[in-house]
């Protein structure tokens, strides 16, 4: 295939091509006050807007962004409703114990449904379908890997109907991805259309009454106050909620790391390449490589598959136009057609990428200082689809001051230190990455158990 024109490469996203780029609202028109500031219109701004209106209708509250709501992130993922959560267990148990992290996981497990539960209450048509998880392995060390973690999981909560092996003539009636040798399946995901998602949620918040503001950069957030290119935004509490673009924000560089990832979409498939795949529960697809991919099945049968491209640009700068590189490209093209050779005559629609955020310990957080009114949440890792639902409920409760489960939750308050200054934080990660390329290589080639490669990876990484 030639893969070097005849496909979009950049924009927003395909889910946006898919419905169109929604209409800019308003900028802000001047200084003004409010009860609460969001900054980024995302889903973490959006659904805190959604939760604490709908909690106390009185709240005067707006949304500042740069873009236009779901511009980020939230309108480029893979469409991951999944209740899989960025971080260390171990990390966020000793915070508060190790129940607190069983606890955090439930959470989790029950935010899948709160999204769809809204979703469908709201009138937000963003093509769910919970379908479910699958997580492949297709060489030895992958296998080794997929059963410690579903060991692991065990003692963290997960029981036999959160997560199971698959025996093999299940595997392969749901889906038949080449060369598994074994897969794991979680009820706890469901497919969504990401943008449809965004659009869909700003325009239920916007209905409650949030001013959303779009064109209006903030360039500092203070205390109390976020100021603006179009004015200073007071307001009792500001809530950073600006994930992968948080290094924009002055003072804010190093706080986490903007890292990229990236996607492809074929054209819709006929049914006979469906008759060799299968995929008629529509579940999400993930494998055990280091460099990892993510991948769905989209509603009107096309293979969305995703990894990381070009992971970090130097000094943690942003390409917020989308564009992706031939190579990242030519790579997404060779893990679909590996796992999926029935589809290798299928042409490539759509490439794009975005950024995610990255804390220095791999772990998200929720926090509100009551003294300064300074809030945020994120550092996701991309598993923010779900994460944030959670986040913005639990930010509702931090900022009408409730004493609840969600508070308790142990990455709550969670302080991280910085990212290393450059060109130290550049060269570590790409040689992060070029490690974990370097040990799918060794394990695809002969590895029956994760590569010494990536073990140092994961060691300069601080995972």
């Amino acid at each position: 295939m030639n893969l070097t024109k005849d496909f979009a490469n950049g924009g927003v996203s395909f889910w946006y091509r898919q419905i169109g780029i929604p209409e800019r609202r308003a900028a802000l028109p001047g200084s003004r006050d409010y009860d609460v500031a969001i900054v980024g219109g995302g889903y973490t701004g959006l659904w805190t807007a959604y939760y604490l209106k709908k909690a106390q209708p009185d709240l005067r509250i707006a949304i500042l962004e740069k873009e236009f709501a779901g511009f980020g992130a939230s309108g480029r993922n893979g469409g991951w409703l999944s209740a899989e959560f960025a971080g260390s267990r171990e990390r966020h148990a000793k915070a508060r114990g190790r129940q607190s992290m069983i606890d955090l996981q439930h959470a989790m497990f029950a935010s899948v449904d709160e999204v769809i539960r809204v979703a469908d209450a709201e009138g937000i048509d963003a093509d769910i379908h919970k379908g479910g998880l699958i997580h492949t392995a297709t060489n030895p060390a992958q296998r080794r890997r997929l059963h410690e973690e579903l060991d692991e999981l065990r003692a963290w909560g997960y029981g036999e109907q959160d997560l199971r092996l698959l025996e093999r003539d299940e595997r392969e009636e749901r889906l038949r991805v080449a060369g598994a040798l074994d897969a794991t399946y979680s009820p706890h995901c469901a497919r969504i259309q990401p943008a449809k998602l965004a659009v869909g949620l700003a325009g239920v918040v916007a209905g409650l009454g949030v001013d959303i503001f779009e064109g209006t950069t903030v360039t500092q957030i203070k205390p109390r106050e976020a100021i603006t290119d179009r004015g200073v935004v007071r307001a009792e509490y500001i809530i950073r909620a600006t994930e992968g673009f948080t290094a924009g924000i002055e003072g804010q560089r190093r706080q986490w790391l903007p890292m990229n990832s990236s996607m492809i979409v074929t054209e819709p498939l006929p049914a006979e390449v469906w008759k060799h795949l299968g995929w008629e529960g529509r579940e999400l697809l993930g494998d055990e490589a280091h460099a990892y991919i993510y991948a769905q099945r989209t509603s009107d049968d096309r293979i969305a598959i995703g990894g990381r491209g070009v992971p970090y640009r130097y000094g943690s700068r942003t390409d917020d136009r989308g564009a992706t590189q031939k190579w990242t490209v030519e790579s997404l093209w060779r893990m679909l057609v590996k796992l999926f050779p029935a589809a290798a005559d299928a042409r490539i629609q759509h490439s794009w990428c975005g950024v995610l955020g990255v804390p220095r310990d791999w772990c998200s957080t929720v926090h509100l200082d009551h003294s300064t009114g300074l809030g945020w949440a994120g550092g996701y890792v991309g598993s923010g689809v779900t994460t944030t639902n959670l986040a913005g409920r639990t930010l509702r409760d931090l900022v009408l001051r409730r004493d609840t489960e969600l508070t308790g939750l142990p990455w709550v308050g969670r302080q991280v230190r910085q990212w290393e200054p450059e060109p130290l934080r550049y060269a570590g990660v790409q040689l992060i990455y070029t490690l974990f390329r370097a040990a799918d290589r060794r394990e695809n080639d002969r590895g029956t158990s994760t590569s010494g490669y990536a073990r140092l990876a994961n060691l300069i990484a601080g995972r």
